[in-house]
């Protein structure tokens, strides 16, 4: 049976601070090429790169939904971005998502298994 994982991609905004506009995009096409053989192995489900910038976050305050601007750039951790993929088991997605190009300078991967609602 096939599930799906999701890959959150942790990071420490920071460590691109002082990246040039060519070391980013030798990062982006490395991003691109694992995804396109995750595609090609019939492995990647969907994912995304999250903006740099800010964010909501949302929590209940007396009842009542409370929106805040967060995380902020000067947070030790954010996430980045997501891939979902595809994989037989726990271990053969634990193993896809070693080969991810994110797993270096200091970021590292949340795998969580996704548990079908219908």
């Amino acid at each position: 049976m096939t599930h799906q994982y999701l890959l959150l991609l942790h990071e420490t905004p920071a460590r691109y601070a002082d990246m040039s506009a060519d070391e980013m995009q030798e990062i982006v096409a490395r991003y691109a090429a694992w995804a396109q053989q995750m595609a090609e192995q019939g492995h990647l489900a969907g994912g995304e790169k999250l903006v740099d910038d800010g964010g909501r976050q949302l929590r209940l305050v007396n009842g009542r939904p409370v929106a805040t601007d967060g995380p902020y750039a000067e947070a030790h951790d954010v996430i980045g971005g997501t891939f979902v993929l595809k994989a037989e088991s726990d271990a053969q997605a634990e193993a896809l998502a070693a080969t991810c190009p994110h797993l270096n300078g200091g970021n590292w991967i949340e795998l969580r298994r996704i548990d079908p609602v219908n």
